[in-house]
């Protein structure tokens, strides 16, 4: 038992959920839920341009959504069948039962989701703390991976920034709590423009609509009333992730892990330091690097065009599948 699998403590039952508003989709997206064992999750699609194109999953970060890839997602149509997942507890999909939102509790939710729809091998992609997750399945489960696709993953740092202890601290129990309370009367929009300001390397390239639409996301999770236990013990799962030594500490995992890696890190990330991006490229034994000098921790939703192009280079050298 990790240390976030609490003995004797539920997580909120999804059926006491209010009803809350719907989850936004792009055009052409398609949502689903699929019931697994101990969890449900909902799922974001958007079909591929042909049949019989390799499949891509999509993996978010830390108070992240499948959403999160929603620009990327359609640059990479004509050459994977991509689905993103909201992890447990977090964009539409409730809870897990176990309330386990350690590293490996997540990672387990992506194996279970790949096994019961036979979909791997797949191209897996994964941002923050989803790259923490997606480093973990690729180690354990070399079957389901082609290639991985890392932008700024929550591997362990021994220096964080001073940006980043703020999330650090919500790991610390009570303090999730106490932010809610001190921040009730935000608005929606406060809370995104200060979401923006941590994750974008420059807010300003985010358009009106996308705003909108970021501030319309923001009012419908903080209506969840498992939001900040979710937020709370995945923040520490991940410091508990970063102190695991041996042959589960996450950079001896990336050691092991067969298939080709793409990394990206951004040059203005205050959540997961840019000098990372060297010791990741060393770790990683097939790695290639894209640096992104502008972009923040999200270069996926910033930069979309230059991180679909190192893929595709990356689908080049494996002679496009």
């Amino acid at each position: 038992m990790s240390s976030t699998e609490l003995p004797g403590v539920r997580a909120v039952a999804a059926a006491v959920s209010p009803a809350v508003s719907a989850v936004g989709a792009a055009e052409g997206e398609e949502l689903r839920s699929v019931a697994l064992p101990g969890l449900t999750l909902t799922v974001r699609s958007r079909p591929p341009e042909r049949t019989g194109l390799p499949p891509a999953l999509y993996v978010h970060g830390l108070g992240g959504s499948s959403q999160n890839w929603s620009a990327l997602m359609p640059l990479l149509q004509d050459v994977v069948e991509g689905e993103a997942v909201d992890l447990p507890g977090f964009g539409d999909s409730p809870p897990p039962d176990d309330g386990n939102y350690s590293v490996t509790g997540h990672a387990r939710a992506v194996i279970r989701f790949l096994d019961a729809g036979e979909r791997g091998p797949v191209h897996l992609f994964g941002n923050s703390l989803g790259g923490a997750v997606a480093t973990r399945v690729a180690a354990v489960r070399p079957d389901l991976v082609r290639t991985l696709t890392l932008v700024s993953p929550a591997l362990p740092e021994i220096r964080v920034q001073r940006s980043a202890m703020p999330t650090g601290l919500l790991a610390v129990p009570g303090v999730a709590g106490l932010f809610a309370r001190m921040t009730r009367d935000w608005s929606a929009e406060d809370r995104t423009r200060g979401v923006m300001a941590l994750c974008y390397g420059d807010p300003a390239r985010v358009s009106a609509s996308g705003f909108r639409a970021a501030v319309a996301e923001m009012e419908r999770r903080m209506e969840l009333p498992y939001f900040w236990d979710a937020m709370a013990r995945s923040a520490r799962g991940i410091v508990d992730a970063y102190t695991l030594g041996g042959q589960h500490g996450l950079w001896r995992q990336a050691e092991r892990v067969l298939a080709p890696t793409q990394l990206v890190y951004g040059g203005r990330d205050q959540l997961v330091s840019y000098r990372m991006a060297r010791k990741a490229s060393a770790a990683f034994r097939d790695a290639r690097l894209l640096t992104l000098p502008d972009a923040g921790h999200v270069a996926m939703m910033e930069y979309p065009e230059a991180v679909a192009q190192a893929f595709r280079e990356l689908l080049d050298e494996r002679g496009g599948s």
